[in-house]
């Protein structure tokens, strides 16, 4: 890896370590770190193919109350220099989604340091404010975000020097039932998340376009952007026989329609 792809990597840790904490570009979400690092680096495609099945995994953490969700920023930023240093192979993405799962764990330590540092920096922004001074309150909430920026960018950058050779002979010296066994963990933390997106959004009216869907995908001749044009022919198609259907025995009203969260949104 070049010293440039490098110095860009760390720059995409830092900024998927301030959105851990600001959420408002989604850097630290890993369908956009994996491929934001893929980009830098020239391995594209199996970084985003590593980014979509980890953001299926991070589709179950949140914030609940004072209960931290494990961090998905270290989790797809390290993964996938682990799984950029030893080749970048598709065939490695489920051992790079395995690896990926107890440093999520392992960043709930470093966000807990962070985020007790913040507890004083606090203190001090609120001296500041007695004294009316804004600038400093300012230069001190840079600096805490900066931290939560830094908690992902020196662990990405420790990892960049290790040698690739190194990654490469440690994977390769784990079993075959190891890295088997991996795989298919991988694999079924995947299907979770598939499973929670079914539970959300799932209702008599989606269902049809799953079937679709999958049926789809098996025609391998169709490229991405032909499956795209196929589902918006299908959601225009959908949302006009909804409004020329919702003025029939309701009244003129599409509600009642067996999805009661779609209903609320309606009514609102």
């Amino acid at each position: 890896m070049s010293a440039i792809s490098m110095i860009l990597v760390v720059i995409v840790a830092f900024l998927a370590g301030m959105e851990g904490v600001l959420d408002e570009f989604q850097f630290h979400q890993p369908l956009i770190a994996c491929t934001l690092i893929g980009l830098v680096t020239g391995h594209l495609v199996p970084c985003v193919m590593l980014g979509g099945s980890l953001q299926m995994i991070a589709l179950g953490w949140a914030n609940i109350g004072a209960a931290v969700a494990p961090d998905a920023a270290l989790a797809a930023v390290a993964s996938t220099i682990i799984f950029i240093q030893s080749g970048g192979e598709i065939k490695q993405i489920g051992t790079a989604i395995a690896v990926a799962i107890p440093l999520a764990v392992a960043g709930l330590f470093l966000t807990m340091i962070v985020r007790t540092i913040s507890v004083a920096i606090i203190h001090i922004m609120d001296k500041e404010a007695a004294k009316a001074n804004f600038r400093g309150v300012d230069l001190w909430q840079m600096l805490a975000v900066s931290l939560q920026g830094l908690r992902i960018a020196i662990p990405a950058a420790a990892m960049l020097f290790v040698p690739a050779s190194a990654v490469r002979a440690f994977l390769g010296s784990m079993p075959a039932w190891l890295t088997d066994g991996m795989t298919i963990g991988g694999g079924m933390v995947v299907a979770v998340g598939y499973a929670m997106v079914i539970n959300m959004i799932a209702s008599r009216e989606v269902w049809p376009f799953f079937m679709i869907g999958f049926a789809l995908a098996a025609v391998s001749e169709l490229t991405l952007i032909a499956i795209g044009a196929i589902g918006l022919a299908l959601t225009l198609m959908y949302l006009s026989l909804e409004s020329k259907g919702g003025s029939g025995s309701n009244g003129g009203s599409g509600s009642d329609t067996g999805d009661p969260l779609g209903d609320i949104l309606d009514d609102y």
